[in-house]
């Protein structure tokens, strides 16, 4: 009993001893997306402001693929050290792996550091698009099953699965094409490849302020203040419709717990600063500093709510 109790108490030596030493090298944010993104825009102010705060080196590095899933596979496998962490969301760290076989279990191989934001999905067509209201657009998918289009940021994101749980609410059928990332896809709605689309505010908010793009929707059971004047979809007919995502920063399972809580207490401590939140909410997102702790728990709740959603509206993802 003595040798364990020494033990453990000498682990707990280690961490301080880690913590107090943190970081010594640069810092990677691994960001799971193509450049210009919300995912991206998230990592890059996150890690821009840590800088400033503690005059940290840290790095951004995209890595998509797989839906998004590929950059939150490779913050599994990194060292345990509190160097290598990821920008998650609800797409890969919720949907994609109840979906998609993935070379990560959210739960099991990631620790949640904090919650950065919260957000709705947005629905699009381009400046040039006949369709002014989404009803427009349902109707016309009604009248001719399959022969519309939508993109996504991936298979199985929170896109998808929004459009999925609409057609299925709305008895229509869309054509689905699946990009990496959310910037590829909206480029492909204003060259006209693309008749719709779904993505996150940030994603789309300076192409809605241009005029390139046109918004129709929002996810979300309220309008957000980024698009006061944009209905929820809630509001055109689809009573209880809702689809909010979240976006965090992850490390490794078994990253030093008093790592954790310093990045938490960091990230929380921008997260209060009001140029961050400004900067947060130009893009449609909403600031939300809990502990690390709560972060997790947000994660299990969701996907045991997303599980439920998608058996019950027979939601099926090729692999």
């Amino acid at each position: 009993m003595i040798r364990r109790l020494l033990a453990v108490a000498a682990m707990a030596v280690a961490c301080v001893a880690h913590a107090q030493d943190y970081p010594s090298k640069p810092i990677r944010i691994i960001i799971p997306s193509t450049p210009g993104g919300g995912t991206d825009y998230i990592g890059r102010l996150m890690g821009n402001k840590l800088h400033e705060l503690n005059g940290w080196s840290v790095v951004p590095e995209n890595k998509p693929g797989a839906g998004t899933a590929l950059g939150l596979a490779e913050a599994a496998r990194a060292p345990a050290q509190g160097y290598d962490l990821v920008i998650g969301q609800s797409d890969n760290v919720t949907l994609i792996p109840l979906l998609m076989k993935v070379a990560y279990d959210p739960v099991k191989d990631l620790a949640p550091v904090a919650l950065v934001a919260t957000t709705p999905m947005v629905l699009l067509v381009s400046d040039s698009s006949p369709f002014k209201t989404l009803p427009e657009v349902i109707e016309a998918a009604r009248k001719a099953p399959n022969t519309l289009s939508y993109g996504t940021s991936g298979t199985g994101g929170g896109v998808h699965i929004a459009m999925e749980m609409l057609q299925h609410a709305a008895g229509f059928k869309m054509q689905h094409v699946p990009y990496k990332g959310s910037a590829p896809a909206l480029a492909d709605l204003m060259g006209g490849h693309l008749q719709f689309a779904g993505s996150s505010i940030s994603s789309a908010a300076s192409l809605i302020k241009a005029g390139k793009v046109r918004a129709l929707a929002v996810t979300s059971p309220k309008r957000n203040p980024a698009l006061p004047d944009v209905p929820t979809v809630a509001e055109l007919g689809y009573k209880d419709f809702s689809v909010v995502t979240y976006y965090g920063v992850l490390a490794p399972a078994k990253t030093p717990a008093a790592v954790v809580a310093r990045l938490n207490a960091d990230f929380n401590k921008l997260l209060t600063r009001q140029d961050v939140r400004d900067a947060l909410a130009s893009q449609g997102l909403e600031a939300d500093p809990v502990s690390s702790e709560e972060f997790a728990a947000l994660i299990r709740s969701d996907i045991g709510k997303a599980r439920q959603t998608i058996a019950t509206a027979g939601i099926v993802v090729q692999q």
